[in-house]
């Protein structure tokens, strides 16, 4: 019994020290001390036979081993906390760690304001999440629940759909009483085009029509959505982006649509998460809290 409660405390203490990046950090975090966190540490590696961790006098980073070790011990000890609350009888009393991802603007815009709440209300509750327009791998990562947009690959995951959002088209006022404003699609090649790095480039939008390549290339490409919606508002040409990136700006009048009969079918915007994590507290509020969000944003 002794030797299963050591494990214990060694992954609590392992989950800390990624988490706070050091081991002075975690050792006040778990009410330790930190030769205790380091003895704690070697004798996790001893037991798994590989270095967890990259140590300095500056930092410490996780080595390989630990990164792909970390979502395991993670998940471990969120089955067991959870496991605690079913047989106390705390179901609906979130606590803990809820580990959450989206992509950055959906996530500022949708996601901030539902945790915001949810920290609110629930003061033995924390999150952390990492806002990235890249899909992280929820399991190695130890991801509770992740906001996707776009279909989905096939797997083992639960999905739940909260909405859909569309790709759209458009451009300052100041813009098109310069450039006037396209009526078809093939008008296109002669305006000044924003376009973004990554999985949405501009020489791969996508329409009603079919998939059309843009030729030439933009004269401008940014990196970020926030910088492109910025570059449209300020009259440097048409962006395309996801209604809820362009929703506030169209609003304001900031921006107006073009070609809305152009407009690609809706991309569909889903909850992922583990079937093992639906049970658990923070994460069944998260999605409820996550639908009624998007209802109220008209995303549904």
């Amino acid at each position: 019994m002794e030797q299963s409660v050591d494990r214990l405390l060694t992954l609590e203490m392992f989950v800390a020290v990624a988490g706070e990046g050091g081991f002075a950090a975690a050792a006040r975090k778990l009410g330790s001390s930190p030769p205790a966190v380091t003895r704690g540490i070697a004798a996790l590696e001893a037991r798994l036979g590989t270095s967890l961790f990259h140590r300095s006098t500056r930092a410490v980073a996780l080595t390989d081993a630990g990164a792909s070790f970390l979502g395991e011990a993670r998940r471990i000890l969120a089955d067991l906390a959870g496991a605690e609350r079913e047989v106390r009888g705390a179901q609906a009393d979130p606590r803990g760690q809820l580990y959450l991802t989206a992509p950055a603007t959906f996530g500022r815009l949708h996601v901030l304001p539902v945790v915001r709440a949810l920290l609110e209300q629930h003061r033995d509750l924390g999150v952390r999440m990492m806002l990235i327009d890249r899909n992280v791998r929820i399991v190695e990562e130890g991801i509770d629940v992740a906001v996707r947009i776009g279909p989905l690959a096939d797997s083992s995951l639960k999905a739940v759909r909260i909405g859909a959002v569309r790709q759209m088209l458009a451009a300052s006022p100041a813009y098109l009483a310069r450039r006037g404003a396209p009526a078809r699609l093939a008008e296109l090649a002669g305006h000044d085009l924003i376009g973004t790095m990554g999985p949405r480039a501009v020489n791969e939008w996508q329409f009603t029509s079919g998939r059309w390549r843009l030729e030439p290339r933009p004269r401008l490409v940014l990196n970020t959505v926030d910088a492109a919606l910025a570059a449209a508002e300020a009259g440097l040409g048409i962006a395309n982006l996801l209604s809820y990136q362009l929703a506030d700006a169209l609003a304001a009048g900031r921006l107006i649509s073009l070609l809305p009969g152009e407009q690609p079918p809706a991309l569909p915007v889903h909850l992922l998460f583990e079937p093992s994590r639906a049970a658990l507290p923070a994460v069944r509020l998260f999605v409820a809290a996550m639908k009624a969000r998007a209802r109220m944003a008209g995303l549904v």
